[in-house]
């Protein structure tokens, strides 16, 4: 790789978009992952879309920002993250990181409001408000885009393939319910709703995924989402359900 004369650092050349209205994201990330890499940045600014088109065309590149690294295009962010192996090009985009992350958020959260309730980390009622917050979080998911949640979940859910208008109705219900399960409020309203779309949902699951086994995207996170539809969706639903019995059970007792 060539060296810089003076430092003795690897260098590399970039080209990335720097507009007066519009500076590349990519670019930024590309200029900093090769800092950390030991790079010396010799960092081109392409200011106007002229330049940006004739940059292209110069090096048939479709998009920008683009590096080069000892002579040789690397090409864009992603291909520089696959060059120093912080990618597997190979990899499924599917991936349980955004659920994992919800869930981990709402499991600090649950303890949060454990310690502000009875001055203890965990006790009876945390797992009770993991699931509860659980739902609001998911919930909310689903709101950002009920469009798209809903055609998703036509893919598997089996009251929404006989009943459009569910796929609309669900993300409400799943987050009021969670409102309301976290005050530990009108549980004769909460408790009856979680079980219900809980109860369809994990008969939905386990029949798309364990008895039809299909390959889908699960709708739980939004319908932009890459979470694979499986045993996470399962287990969602089927906290829905046990809380919701719990919640009864103590209603009538």
């Amino acid at each position: 790789m060539p060296k810089d004369t003076m430092s003795g650092l690897k260098t590399a050349i970039l080209y990335r978009m720097v507009m007066e209205k519009h500076t590349c994201p990519y670019g930024l990330k590309s200029k900093d992952l090769l800092k950390r890499q030991g790079f010396t940045v010799e960092d081109h600014h392409l200011r106007t879309r002229y330049e940006v088109d004739a940059f292209k065309a110069e090096h048939d590149a479709k998009t920008t920002p683009q590096t080069f690294i000892d002579g040789a295009r690397i090409g864009g962010y992603d291909a520089l993250q696959v060059h120093f192996g912080k990618k597997d090009p190979n990899a499924s985009k599917l991936s349980y990181k955004p659920v994992i992350a919800l869930f981990v958020v709402a499991a600090l959260t649950a303890i949060a409001f454990t310690w502000y309730a009875f001055e203890t980390l965990l006790n009876w009622q945390t797992l009770g408000w993991f699931v509860s917050i659980s739902m609001i979080f998911l919930g909310l998911q689903k709101l950002k885009d009920i469009e798209s949640f809903s055609t998703m979940f036509l893919n598997y859910d089996l009251l929404a393939k006989r009943w459009v208008r569910y796929g609309y109705i669900y993300p409400f219900v799943e987050t009021g319910a969670g409102i309301l399960m976290t005050a530990m409020v009108a549980t004769w309203l909460s408790a009856p709703a979680a079980l219900i779309i809980g109860g369809i949902g994990a008969v939905s699951v386990y029949k798309a995924v364990y008895i039809d086994r299909r390959e889908l995207k699960c709708a739980c996170v939004g319908g932009d989402s890459n979470v694979p539809l499986g045993f996470v969706s399962l287990t969602e639903n089927l906290g829905m359900v046990a809380m919701s019995v719990v919640m009864l059970v103590l209603l009538f007792t």
